[in-house]
């Protein structure tokens, strides 16, 4: 006799209040947690890079507003594709997930979902992906697809190496040379210079992500920059941040961007300051809201970059 299905349970670092614990029917929750549309802030922190090279491009091309079809697309692009990355992150790490508490409670470790569920999921968020690739021209299209190789090393990186967090933002990134891509048909030293300074972001924040884990990391033989920094990681996030908005100014300037995209990026800056400042690496919640909070950097930007589009397109 097949045992039953293992209720949903609301998972670690989703909110209590999301909206697929609240409102998606029974049998559709472990699927949306398991491409974590229940803790969505993964999925805007790889949108962000997306809009920001895709604005930053018609800022260079002297358009006076963004196509909204683009960023359409993008939006779904992003939450699709991130899905499909996490579901075969969660295949090839269910053995490690069911040995550390805030993972054990994820669809597969958990038996709510079988690796064949998880992978005919996948599979279908990767085709809706492809359609949206689809959509754009075909430098895109090559450029796309050729992310999969990194979303496919990534989940091994934290076996090997004290610095997976690279990895992850070399694959999680990889949207601020799609976005230029999509509006130029080419790449160009803005492009470069706006992605590596994405990467750097993403270490920083994922450093931070990874504090909740480092115990139950530790004893599995998982590794993270986390480990790496201990009670350092201060020091390096303002090497991080720091390098980050420093390139993203190098890629303003390259873009031709002014007054308004500056101002933004000081708040961006002023917002590092306060993770850092404020950041308590022996607490699990002050870490958790803090990666969180990047998802102000990302909207400050965008903010910035339409403004200026705005502004140039009035004068």
């Amino acid at each position: 006799m097949t045992a039953p299905t293992p209720p949903s349970a609301i998972i670690a670092d989703a909110r209590a209040d999301n909206w697929v614990d609240r409102h998606a029917p029974g049998w559709l929750k472990p699927y949306l947690k398991l491409g974590r549309f229940d803790r969505p802030i993964g999925s805007w922190l790889l949108l962000f890079p997306c809009w920001w090279s895709q604005t930053l491009a018609e800022l260079k091309a002297g358009s006076a507003y963004p196509n909204l079809w683009f960023l359409a697309l993008f939006l779904i692009g992003a939450f699709v594709m991130r899905g499909a990355g996490c579901t075969w992150n969660d295949i090839v790490d269910r053995d490690y997930d069911v040995r550390v508490a805030r993972t054990a409670l994820r669809p597969i470790p958990s038996g709510q979902l079988s690796v064949a569920q998880a992978v005919t999921f996948g599979i279908l968020l990767c085709l809706v992906g492809l359609i949206v690739l689809l959509q754009f021209n075909r430098f895109t299209v090559v450029l796309g697809l050729s992310s999969m190789a990194l979303v496919a090393i990534y989940p091994f990186a934290k076996r090997y190496t004290y610095w997976p967090q690279i990895v992850l933002g070399l694959t999680f990134k990889w949207g601020a040379l799609v976005g230029w891509a999509a509006i130029q048909a080419s790449l160009d030293v803005a492009a470069l210079v706006l992605y590596v300074g994405c990467v750097l972001w993403t270490i920083g924040y994922d450093t931070i992500y990874a504090h909740q884990d480092k115990e139950d990391d530790e004893l599995v033989g998982l590794k993270s920059t986390a480990l790496r920094f201990g009670d350092r990681t201060p020091p390096w996030l303002v090497g991080f941040y720091g390098s980050a908005a420093a390139l993203w100014a190098v890629a303003g300037l390259l873009a031709g961007a002014q007054s308004l995209f500056f101002v933004a990026l000081l708040a961006i800056t002023a917002h590092f300051a306060w993770q850092i400042r404020t950041l308590d690496v022996a607490d699990s919640s002050n870490c958790l809201v803090r990666f969180r909070a990047n998802r102000f950097v990302g909207w400050i930007m965008l903010a910035g970059i339409v403004g200026e589009m705005a502004l140039r397109s009035g004068s």
